[in-house]
């Protein structure tokens, strides 16, 4: 995909973030963190008022529930079987 050169200005505090994401590995360098930043905006645009609200009453559901005994490996089964009852 072709790139176009874009210039940008940030705070001192945005700027020092940004190294701290490319020193820690995440990153290779400051247009991956940008690049990165933007497709995650774009992603949470797609999202629906629906889906979101699906997902906000999930999560107080969640809440409500209290505490699992289970483990997180067998909530991921959990989730995964479902998910896959979905595709059918």
């Amino acid at each position: 995909m072709p790139m176009v050169k874009k210039s940008i200005s940030v705070t001192d505090r945005q700027d020092e973030w940004i190294k701290a994401q490319i020193a820690s590995g995440h990153f290779g360098n400051e247009s991956e963190v940008v690049r990165e930043l933007i497709r995650e905006r774009q992603i949470r645009q797609e999202e629906t008022p629906e889906e979101m609200e699906a997902i906000r009453a999930k999560l107080i559901q969640a809440e409500k529930s209290g505490f699992s005994k289970k483990s997180v490996d067998e909530i991921w089964g959990e989730a995964r079987k479902r998910r896959m009852a979905k595709r059918g």
